[in-house]
């Protein structure tokens, strides 16, 4: 069985960044999804199922709720491995094209207080698994990152040679 893109990244060599994971075409349209890896793949600790779900109402909320990318944001949500996040946007699009969107949403994520939208009962399957202060936690940490990101944090490791 071929492997799937996503497991031919080497992530002895991966750290936090923002890359491109991959480009598909759909008919007409390219669909650029987005790696956000939050935390050092096989060497920190992942992240909880709590911070997790509450970055993915968050950033979601966020996400589609911007004027200029609302009806280009696919799906945001987890990785398996909890180690970051998949944005998929509509669009050919570049690392360096989506890194302020990027950082806003984890800016606003690292400064929300209140009630998470969609936790409740009625809105979400497991609405009590929520976990807001570590959620900022990571956003702040992360978007720590995305201030001063360098281009060895945009393009893969085994892609740099590319560039």
């Amino acid at each position: 069985m071929k492997p799937i893109a996503s497991f031919t990244i080497d992530h002895i060599k991966l750290k936090p960044g923002l890359y491109v994971s991959r480009k598909d075409a759909v008919g007409a349209v390219t669909i650029t999804t987005f790696d956000l890896r939050i935390t050092d793949p096989n060497e920190e600790p992942v992240m909880n199922t709590g911070e997790i779900h509450t970055i993915e109402h968050l950033g979601a909320t966020f996400l589609r709720g911007q004027e200029q990318w609302k009806d280009q944001v696919i799906y945001f949500g987890p990785m398996g491995c909890r180690t970051g996040f998949y944005l998929l946007l509509a669009g050919d699009r570049t690392a360096r094209e989506v890194l302020p969107l990027v950082r806003d949403c984890f800016r606003f994520i690292a400064g929300f207080e209140g009630q998470v939208p969609g936790a409740s009962p009625e809105a979400c399957g497991h609405y009590l698994d929520m976990d807001l202060p570590m959620a900022r936690f990571w956003a702040k940490r992360y978007g720590a990152l995305l201030e001063n990101i360098t281009e060895d944090r945009l393009v893969y490791p085994d892609q740099r040679s590319a560039i």
